[in-house]
């Protein structure tokens, strides 16, 4: 079985071609990103931010994969290490397990929002997803990069500031052209590549990186392109004119299919000299790379100018939709194909990979700034966003069709949609931005009532939300009463996600009232099973049923399979919270039967509820099966928090069997998914099942441990005190073997820990039982019959596994002292005359040697260890 966290070791972009030069650059940044945790790569447009962030990013995780290896440059310099021992640092770049990039050109609402959905965070209810994010982060060993964040600088510098404080094991990566102001970032400038100077010998110019860059980019465009003796002297002039700036450089190269090296040079040296009339206010590098979009748009023919700046309105295209949008009497349809190969050749458009089946096309953040002005002088600006607006509703809406009706598109058709559909993300925030500033409130909400479909699997219920309430407030502007109605709907629906019972109820109210009064019959079941559903949960069980039998029999009525086989589910669901098992069962039949050949989120959901029920039943194998059927098509949605509910299911299921190395697979699994989405009811509830897995270990103390920590848990997130009886057979385990006064000392001490630290002790917990009376020798320090009679008497904060304290070093035993006196790593440094860095070195080798994650956890340790003399 594959782990659902293999796929969320990140997101980094393959690389469209390759990168040349700045080795220097990366050893320098490399070291950097060993010794501070914020980094912004600033500069103008067009110097490559982006791509060198990505590239840095790549390296510094080859070289954590591996563990210990180094990537060296063309000229011997070092760019990365994974380093070991006294060099090993948990601010090193070898220390990291992931790396993500953050794109946020398109982005308009807050930073923490599009960050959380791009790392599959989920929103807690009644936390503010900053707090959730910085907690899903606190232990993950991740590099961030936030890219292109200059037009809400503000708000990236709020959420940065938040996860540098809160996030010990975060490094962060800013693009940006200007810089964050935060506290602890390193700005970076970066440079132009490498030029030749001006008096440089021939034999030398093409080893500079401006230079290579231009000929491999040429070389590109007109295949058997070289630098030779007669053109490397103009290549070198052409770079020093362009400042070395990459994309003015890619930009030349791409004329060498039409132009000599020579003739390129001449024209932009024309080009140039126009700048001494013109406005010489911008900074000299942002007048060389407008000064070479310029000459390069100028050189287009007309048609392919009006498509680069018709282009501009997307976030990211295939054909069919620059067909559909570009296209009329300026450029028909069947020219857009030659046109966009033809800007791909000029370095002008970018091939970004496929979905769908479809090839994907962008432009640079540069470009595509030049071609929305260009647009906009045109005066087609307005005309295009709303060609753009209308192109994406109709996608969606033909999606939304096909995706919730039986039979056809065929099941691999549905997955590559909903893949596609996670692709226009940012044409869906665009059309969605484009109807608001309009005041095009119908076709908002026509947008929003096609997009449940990706919201609610893909987890932005929130964003949802937010959309749904600007469009719904909105004055001014006529919807029919079927449209409003739909959109309410989902409100309802999305509220549901939410936890938002009373805005669930007005907005299912208003929906049933709208769809009733303009005889929307299709739509009348949705508001009626959404708020049986709130029913269910509040425990009004009779008012569920009633409206789960209305809502059913309108479905019915209607044709609406999809909501039929949905308030079926539902109606299963009511049955279990009456103990009515078998009643239940043959509800989740049906649902099933007419849900399995519709949309695969309705039989994921469905196959979960059955899993629960068949383990309530006692049919622990028939539970497994469902859960891991459900479990396969969550993963076709990347839907985690449910992926991580049925390995909990699974895992309760093996510990009740006795299959403990089952149980510990599946509950660890489930526990790290929960941690990676900041889930903490789900943490929670992790931490239950891990004591429950303890106790059947014949592991007391930890068993003790986890379920104080799971009822601290518990009751931080506003749930009643009180122990479940999962936990209190756990701790009965604990009182029987350990005696009363012990176990209720290990509670307390399990109450102290952090989330953070609890999930790392069950993670590191055993999971075999050790024979009668048997302890390892070098075990954890709380395996000790005196210790454990000892923490009767006194609390301790624990961590996993403390190891012997041999293997410290002298100077790491003073560094203990030290950290045990309270001292940071600068008094610690102060103290024994050594740099900040390389104290922190010092304390990231004690905390790994001793398997600690806190100092407080190791100043406990010191407590109990003697220094050797």
């Amino acid at each position: 079985m594959q782990s659902a966290t293999a796929f969320l070791s990140g997101n980094l972009p393959a690389e469209p071609n390759s990168f040349i030069g700045r080795e220097r650059d990366l050893a320098e940044l490399a070291r950097l990103l060993g010794d501070v945790r914020a980094l912004t790569l600033s500069g103008p447009g067009g110097i490559g931010k982006t791509r060198l962030a990505v590239r840095l990013a790549r390296e510094v995780m080859a070289a954590a994969d591996g563990a210990g290896s180094v990537i060296v440059g063309a000229d011997g310099v070092v760019v990365g290490a994974g380093s070991t021992g006294e060099e090993s640092s948990p601010q090193s770049p070898g220390d990291l397990d992931e790396a993500w990039l953050v794109e946020l050109a398109d982005w308009h609402g807050q930073t923490a929002q599009h960050v959380a959905t791009t790392l599959g965070v989920r929103e807690e209810q009644g936390v503010p997803l900053a707090q959730t994010l910085a907690e899903a982060l606190r232990s993950r060993h991740m590099l961030l990069i936030l890219d292109t964040c200059e037009h809400q600088i503000g708000d990236c510098a709020t959420l940065v500031q938040l996860l540098l404080a809160r996030c010990p094991w975060l490094r962060i990566i800013a693009t940006s052209r200007e810089p964050l102001r935060v506290r602890g970032e390193t700005v970076w400038r970066v440079p132009p590549l490498d030029l030749p100077p001006d008096d440089a010998p021939d034999a030398e110019l093409a080893t500079h990186e401006a230079v290579q860059l231009f000929a491999d980019r040429a070389a590109g465009a007109r295949p058997g392109f070289v630098l030779t003796h007669d053109n490397t002297a103009s290549v070198a002039r052409l770079c020093r004119t362009l400042d070395g700036i990459p994309l003015g450089i890619e930009l030349s190269a791409a004329r060498v299919r039409a132009l000599s090296v020579e003739q390129i040079e001449g024209r932009l040296r024309d080009r140039f000299q126009l700048l001494d009339s013109g406005d010489r206010t911008a900074p000299p590098r942002q007048q060389t790379l407008r000064a070479t979009v310029d000459w390069s748009y100028e050189l287009l023919d007309e048609p392919e100018q009006v498509l680069l700046r018709r282009l501009a309105v997307f976030s990211g295209w295939n054909l069919d939709m620059a067909e559909q949008v570009c296209s009329d009497e300026a450029i028909p349809a069947d020219a857009v194909l030659g046109l966009l190969i033809s800007l791909i050749d000029k370095s002008l458009v970018v091939l970004d990979g496929e979905a769908a089946g479809d090839a994907r096309y962008r432009l640079l953040d540069t470009i595509r700034e030049y071609a929305a002005e260009r647009l906009a002088d045109a005066g087609e600006q307005a005309e295009l966003s709303l060609r753009h607006r209308d192109c994406v509703l109709a996608l969606v809406e033909d999606t939304a069709r096909g995706m919730f009706d039986r039979g056809e598109p065929p099941r691999p058709v549905r997955r590559a949609t909903f893949r596609r559909g996670i692709a226009e993300y940012g044409n869906f925030r665009l059309a969605l931005a484009t109807s608001l500033a309009h005041g095009h409130t119908e076709q908002g909400l026509r947008l929003c009532a096609g997009l449940r479909n990706m919201w609610v699997p893909h987890g932005d219920a929130r964003e949802a939300a937010t959309w749904l309430d600007r469009f719904l407030v909105q004055e001014g502007s006529e919807v029919s009463p079927q449209v409003r109605g739909r959109a309410l709907a989902v409100r309802a629906e999305i509220a549901f996600e939410l936890q938002e019972y009373d805005a669930l109820l007005v907005s299912a109210q208003e929906s049933l009232e709208l769809s009733r009064a303009c005889g929307d019959d299709f739509t009348i079941p949705t508001p009626l099973r959404v708020i049986a559903q709130a029913a269910a949960r509040a425990g009004r069980l009779a008012d569920a049923v009633s409206y789960v039998d209305e809502a059913l029999a309108a479905a019915k009525a209607a044709g609406n399979e999809w909501e039929a086989g949905l308030t079926l589910a539902a109606r299963a669901a009511v049955a279990v919270r009456q103990n009515k098992l078998k009643s239940a069962q043959r509800a989740y039949e049906a649902a099933l039967d007419v849900l399995s050949d519709n949309n695969r989120w309705g039989v994921a959901q469905v196959e979960y509820g059955m899993g629960t029920l068949a383990r309530a039943r006692g049919d622990g194998k028939m539970a497994v099966r469902y859960f891991e059927d459900a479990m396969e098509i969550f993963r076709e949605l990347d839907a985690w928090p449910e992926i991580a509910r049925c390995q909990a299911g699974i895992g309760w299921i093996a510990v009740d069997d006795g299959d403990l190395d089952l149980a510990r697979e599946s509950l660890a699994e489930s526990l790290r998914l929960n941690q990676m989405c900041g889930q903490r009811l789900g943490i929670a509830r992790g931490l239950e099942a891990f004591a429950a897995l303890a106790a059947a270990s014949q592991q007391p103390e930890e068993a003790a441990r986890l379920a104080g920590a799971a009822c601290q848990l518990r009751e931080s997130l506003g749930h009643p005190a009180g122990i479940s009886p999962r936990v209190e057979q756990a701790l009965e385990v604990a009182r029987d073997r350990l005696g009363a006064s012990t176990a209720a000392a290990l509670f307390a001490e399990g109450r102290e820990m952090t989330v953070e630290d609890a999930v790392g002790y069950a993670l590191g917990a055993r999971t075999e039982s050790p024979g009668p009376g048997a302890r390892a020798s070098g075990g954890p320090a709380w395996t000790d019959p005196a210790r454990l009679a000892a923490a009767a008497g006194s609390r301790r904060e624990v961590g996993v596994g403390p190891r012997s304290p041999s293997s410290l070093t002298p100077r790491e035993h003073e560094i203990v002292e030290l950290i045990a006196q309270g001292l940071s790593n600068r008094e610690i440094a102060d103290e024994l005359v050594i740099s900040p860095a390389t104290a922190a070195r010092h304390v990231a080798n004690i905390l790994a040697k001793l398997g600690f994650s806190s100092r407080t956890q190791v100043a406990s340790w010191a407590a109990r260890h003697e220094p050797p003399s």
